[in-house]
């Protein structure tokens, strides 16, 4: 089961067993009056829903009431969520063709499709920071199991990095969620013998990336990991931070 949460409702679904692996809704709950309790896989997790739940109840009860069609006892008609393909995390998928990433550009919901297969969550927090971290300039890539280094345009957004062959390409070669990775510099080991290099790993995909100079390296590890280590990130000390 996968919950989305809005500013007046908590929404349950589950992704359908359909050619195109859409989410299907199963009802929806009110956050007006709602009271919160604890339970969840991990601590951190719950810390982070509990936190974001209970500010959409404060800001719920500063409306002017529930929506009436969500306090209907009978769940919603079943609208499909429309899921993406599995996201590119190898060599072969991450050179996709212009046409499959029009594709992918077609379909919504993104980040609920990364949360789902990475068993993840993004808080209120976390795409408030997203949204003031963006960045874009040249980086060289290598592969785990490659020798050489490609020169690439990349754009970070929306907790993905985007590669482009120059600034000037209309449409991205290929693009890599990154919910759930972790974002390090290279140990001895991995004989990586360059500077300004960090590591992006999540289980067995591993990539390194190589920046222009100190400054540029900083900043690439600074926006990642906005979108890498929301679970270390301490809480809101005051929910009026978002606003």
């Amino acid at each position: 089961m996968s919950f989305l949460q809005f500013s007046d409702c908590l929404m349950y679904t589950s992704r359908g067993m359909t050619p195109s692996n859409q989410f299907k809704i199963h009802g929806q709950l009110p956050l007006y009056g709602m009271t919160v309790g604890p339970n969840c896989s991990t601590s951190e997790k719950m810390e982070r829903w509990v936190e974001d739940i209970r500010m959409a109840i404060d800001l719920a009860e500063q409306g002017s009431g529930p929506n009436a069609d969500l306090l209907s006892t009978s769940p919603p008609e079943s609208k499909p969520l429309e899921d993406v393909g599995a996201e590119p995390e190898s060599e072969e998928e991450l050179c996709g063709s212009r046409s499959s990433l029009e594709r992918q550009s077609q379909r919504g919901n993104t980040t609920v499709h990364v949360c789902w297969h990475r068993n993840t969550s993004v808080s209120m927090v976390d795409f408030s920071i997203a949204v003031e971290n963006q960045l874009s300039g040249n980086l060289l890539r290598k592969f785990k199991n490659s020798n050489g280094w490609q020169k690439l345009w990349v754009v970070f957004t929306n907790f993905s990095l985007f590669f482009y062959k120059s600034h000037q390409d209309e449409y991205p070669l290929a693009s890599l969620p990154l919910l759930g990775y972790a974002v390090t510099v290279p140990a001895e080991s991995e004989n990586i013998h360059k500077d300004y290099v960090f590591k992006l790993h999540f289980k067995s995909h591993v990539y390194y990336f190589r920046s222009e100079s100190e400054y540029t390296f900083e900043r690439w590890m600074e926006v990642i990991r906005s979108a890498t280590c929301s679970a270390s990130r301490p809480l809101l000390s005051s929910r009026k931070d978002l606003y």
